[in-house]
């Protein structure tokens, strides 16, 4: 499981990936829409859409001759919840190292 998180965040960390992803909570859409808001190049995104969809942050299917990309919700899900369980082990921490 650590290997397949630590894919997931290292997906996210990259300022263009970020921006991807933001397009990408409005909906579902191809590359040619998303790349308005970039100004990189067309092999440029299809590279980082690549990582995110081989890290299973994005799911991408065809239609006709476009190739389409959304959100995978289920493993963003599963972030939030790593982030939260450390969160959880910080408070425990907090508790038991305040008794000491």
């Amino acid at each position: 499981m650590n290997k397949k998180m630590a894919e997931r965040f290292h997906a996210l960390g990259d300022p263009n990936r970020l921006i991807i992803i933001d397009a990408l909570a409005k909906g579902e859409t191809c590359g040619c829409t998303i790349i308005n808001n970039l100004s990189i190049s067309q092999p440029t995104l299809s590279y980082h859409l690549k990582i995110m969809t081989d890290s299973s942050i994005l799911n991408a299917y065809k239609e006709g001759t476009w190739k389409k990309h959304k959100i995978n919700h289920k493993e963003i899900k599963e972030m939030i919840d790593y982030l939260n369980s450390l969160l959880q082990k910080e408070k425990t921490c907090d508790s038991v190292c305040d008794n000491i």
